[in-house]
């Protein structure tokens, strides 16, 4: 059966992210920071975040319920499903046995798999898992599904406009519009304390920032070589930048993706790919005899290979921007909510394009790996996955919230945390019909939810 199974990879997508949001520029005043500070200086324009109505469960109730609903999907077709998060909600319960609610009203409880947790890796983990599985001799012929869900937020200071909130759920299977080239694949793990989250009283994390970045930049090196090698070694000829039509990278903040990119450049630079111009050569000779270390530190390099990288950046990258700008870092889902925004902006000249990725969790896990994209049979093609998204849609009906409700809301969800024995105020006028939302936490810390069924605010009582 194994051997059956062609062009495995994601059929299907659905995003959601909570309608509430602040923009970047008003932060930057609020916070009585520089202007630019947070839009030139991070990269980003916006952020999302969840009110006390909404939390990693609910926005996965929701993207899993829409992407069934919207494609048709009979819940007893899933065989698998896996959840991939940072943001612990239970120590011992995983997220995705409060996603066995939409399967089990239709009988289904036969479906494996349960959370991955690394940082912003663990949709990666879980969406691999999902593949290897039908790629195997376990698989039973049904979907596999896919949910990263995350909420990131921090405490007062200079990483809190680097938040954000998103699940996007994929569905997975054979003849995949969205195809994995399985055994191009390069990783790199390693024991770093870059950003982790030791103090379980408080969902804010410990983030050493110039070492997150140093960790994120060698990771990606790392994987890049091992993804060439891999590569060259199957197709008997140099892979470089010059080889991918689009390149997604995670995103913590949009800068970060700019340095990145212009890093693979300067990898494929030092490994004389023939691909590397002579102004390319020429403006990054200086540069040279770097020590890998000196190189992570160098301010005048970073420069450099930005200003050489930028047209490439501009037609290979930058189409993948649009929702980690507007949203914020959304960790496990960051990643894809980026390759959801080239779908978005080039989904009609897409088919026969090779995309590679970039997973990057903190403390340390990394991946680099790759999509051919092709035709796909309706409902499962490129063109009708951006209708159902309708990212362009959902950015616009969003309710911005000046910066003092933000704070006030983060507030509210910091005294929150951790609490039992609260009723939220089930205000869900800003969500739309058939998004659910928490309720309330019982005094044995239980949670409840409901979906929104109506415009008016009717509810359905629900999971």
């Amino acid at each position: 059966m194994a051997s059956q199974q062609k062009n495995v990879g994601i059929l299907a997508i659905e995003i959601y992210f909570p309608p509430t949001c602040v923009q970047q520029e008003t932060m930057e005043a609020h916070d009585g920071v520089s202007k630019g500070k947070y839009t030139i200086g991070l990269g980003q324009d916006c952020m999302a975040f969840c009110t006390e109505v909404e939390d990693v469960i609910s926005m996965s109730l929701t993207a899993v319920t829409s992407l069934l609903e919207k494609y048709g999907i009979d819940p007893k077709q899933i065989g698998r499903l896996e959840v991939g998060s940072e943001t612990v909600i239970d120590k011992s319960k995983s997220i995705k046995t409060f996603l066995m609610q939409i399967f089990e009203e239709s009988e289904n409880t036969d479906i494996e798999g349960v959370d991955s947790t690394n940082a912003c890796y663990g949709g990666t983990a879980a969406l691999f898992n999902c593949v290897n599985w039908v790629e195997s001799n376990s698989w039973d012929g049904r979907y596999g599904l896919v949910v990263c869900t995350d909420s990131a937020v921090y405490a007062e200071g200079p990483a809190r406009p680097t938040g954000g909130a998103a699940a996007i759920a994929m569905l997975i299977g054979p003849d995949a519009p969205i195809a994995f080239e399985s055994k191009i694949r390069g990783s790199y793990m390693s024991h770093v304390y870059d950003f982790y989250k030791p103090n379980l009283a408080s969902e804010y994390p410990v983030v050493d920032g110039k070492l997150s970045q140093t960790c994120y930049l060698m990771a990606l090196d790392s994987c890049y070589n091992r993804f060439c090698n891999k590569y060259e070694k199957l197709e008997g000829k140099q892979f470089s930048v010059a080889d991918g039509d689009y390149f997604v990278f995670h995103s913590p903040y949009n800068k970060l993706v700019q340095k990145s990119f212009a890093r693979l450049l300067f990898n494929d630079f030092s490994r004389n790919a023939s691909s590397v111009g002579e102004a390319v050569k020429e403006k990054l000779a200086p540069f040279s005899n770097l020590t890998g270390d000196e190189s992570y530190q160098s301010r005048d390099l970073e420069k450099a290979t930005q200003q050489v990288a930028k047209p490439l950046y501009d037609a290979k990258v930058q189409p993948a921007t649009l929702v980690p700008k507007q949203i914020g870092n959304m960790y496990t889902a960051s990643l894809y909510a980026a390759f959801v925004s080239l779908i978005h902006n080039k989904h009609a000249s897409l088919a026969g394009q090779r995309v590679v990725m970039f997973s990057y969790g903190s403390g340390l896990s990394a991946t680099m790996f790759s999509f051919q994209i092709r035709e796909g049979q309706h409902p499962f093609c490129l063109s009708n996955i951006a209708t159902v998204m309708n990212v362009g849609g959902k950015l616009k009906s969003r309710h911005e919230f000046p910066p003092e409700k933000f704070v006030e809301t983060m507030k509210v969800m910091e005294h929150r945390y951790g609490a039992k024995d609260f009723v939220t105020s089930k205000d869900c006028s800003l969500l739309s019909p058939g998004t659910y939302y928490l309720t309330e936490v019982d005094s044995m810390y239980r949670r409840f939810y409901a979906k929104k069924t109506c415009e008016d605010g009717s509810v359905a009582n629900g999971h």
